[in-house]
């Protein structure tokens, strides 16, 4: 099995010709909790997340906060950090193969200004820099190694055990009112974050780099959301939506926010948390097929339409912003029937590889499909987020069961059992949990 990390991670670091120096470049943080996502269930139950297979020994995990218990001695001034502090962890470290971006493990820290000194005297014209750590993309970098993914060979362990080391720039300080396991949602609320800047929720967050986004003329109607799946991710998509409306901080207002899902007992805690307006439990059908399971599908969407818009006739026509958070195939094409004309649908689940679309539906009524993959300079605001008021008490409601590390594998049992007799939205896993 991996080793638990216990030390501090010394590199032998090239600064010049013949000029190699031993350094201490990471921070080790105790772990408090851990969140259990698909991804990592699907690699305990199959040894691969779809084409990602494990090659060697890994330990799962990416939803985390700790303590920081040490820090290298190249850890720059300006990151703040100390010896005790709590954070959350972001999992992904890209290449950083761009100016005065991310430190990269070939690059040097300013001590004083902590941003990237790359030995090259002109990155532009450096054959091996990375356009998208260069935009401010760092989420598409060819060079990403993740916690807990096997995508990447040798493979980067997660948070599933006592310590881990990570690059001191990944590490983000918790409001003092955020407790470990409403931290450890920040990755998945980074995942909804990202997908809402892609869509034009919000235009820009106070702490994130600017990402281009697509010029439109300003809208004064307001708007309505639909979420599909709520799961721990559609959950926090509905909860980011009405926190953004209630914060002010949505670039339109927000009139209404419906979500759908086959579990009502799912339905009932997002409702009763007061993140949406009305809800529907789609019904469960036979397993069909190609035009059998599409035309399925858009009746569906129909029956939804009628149903959820009782209180708000205007939504029959549709949702300006649909968040399907699935990745299943019926879903989908019911988030592209569901649109409204014009309208968006952020892609954030994923789950049939090559499903059969309703293109038609979506092209002749210009309704644009949005891609979502993972999160970019997203995790400032997604701490701050979960430390204001409409997000109070979030997890709560969303942390439904708690598990010793050494019960990691109940955890997973439960969570791949699919239990219609217990709410399960999100389960943690910790050292300090009994």
């Amino acid at each position: 099995m991996s080793p638990t990390v216990l030390k501090l991670q010394s590199a032998v670091v090239l600064h010049g010709p013949k000029d190699l120096r031993v350094e201490e470049r990471q921070v080790q943080v105790a772990i408090h909790s851990t969140g259990l996502c698909g991804s990592d269930l699907h690699y305990y139950q199959h040894g691969r997340n779809g084409d990602f297979a494990v090659l060697s020994p890994l330990v799962l995990g990416h939803e985390a906060a700790g303590v920081i218990t040490a820090l290298g001695s190249k850890i720059p001034p300006s990151l703040n950090l100390k010896v005790g502090d709590r954070v959350a962890i972001e999992p992904g470290t890209a290449c950083g193969r761009a100016h005065n971006h991310f430190p990269s493990s070939s690059s040097d820290t300013d001590e004083d200004e902590g941003t990237a000194v790359n030995s090259s005297s002109d990155e532009e014209d450096d054959p091996d820099g990375c356009e998208f750590c260069e935009a401010g993309r760092y989420n598409l970098c060819e060079g990403m190694r993740f916690c807990s993914s096997a995508k990447t060979f040798p493979h980067l362990d997660g948070s599933l055990q006592t310590t881990m080391n990570h690059p001191a720039h990944l590490l983000h300080p918790l409001p003092e009112s955020c407790s470990f396991e409403r931290a450890a949602l920040a990755e998945p609320l980074s995942v909804v974050l990202h997908a809402a800047r892609r869509v034009g929720l919000v235009s820009h967050f106070p702490n994130a780099s600017p990402l281009p986004l697509k010029a439109e003329r300003p809208s004064s109607r307001s708007k309505r959301v639909l979420i599909i799946g709520t799961g721990a991710v559609g959950f926090l998509a509905a909860a980011l939506v009405r926190t953004l409306s209630d914060l002010g901080e949505s670039s339109s207002d927000i009139s209404y926010i419906a979500a759908m899902d086959i579990n009502g007992a799912k339905l009932a805690a997002l409702a009763g948390a007061g993140y949406a307006d009305a809800t529907f439990q789609v019904p469960l059908g036979p397993g069909l097929k190609g035009a059998e399971q599409l035309a399925r599908s858009r009746a569906v969407a129909n029956d939804a339409l009628r149903a959820l818009s009782e209180d708000d006739h205007n939504a029959a026509k549709g949702y300006d912003i649909v968040f399907e958070c699935t990745g299943v195939e019926s879903c989908i094409q019911m988030a592209i029937f569901m649109a409204r004309t014009g309208g968006k649908v952020a892609l954030v689940g994923m789950g049939t590889p090559n499903p059969t679309l309703p293109l038609s539906s979506a092209a002749t009524r210009e309704v644009d499909l949005v891609g979502i993959f993972r999160y970019a300079s997203t995790w400032p605001d997604a701490l701050r987020l979960l430390a204001s008021k409409p997000m109070a008490g979030v997890e709560r409601v969303m942390v439904t069961q708690k598990y010793n590390l050494d019960d990691t594998a109940r955890a997973f049992e439960l969570l791949a059992s699919g239990s219609p007799d217990q709410l399960v939205l999100k389960v943690m896993v910790g050292p300090h949990y009994p």
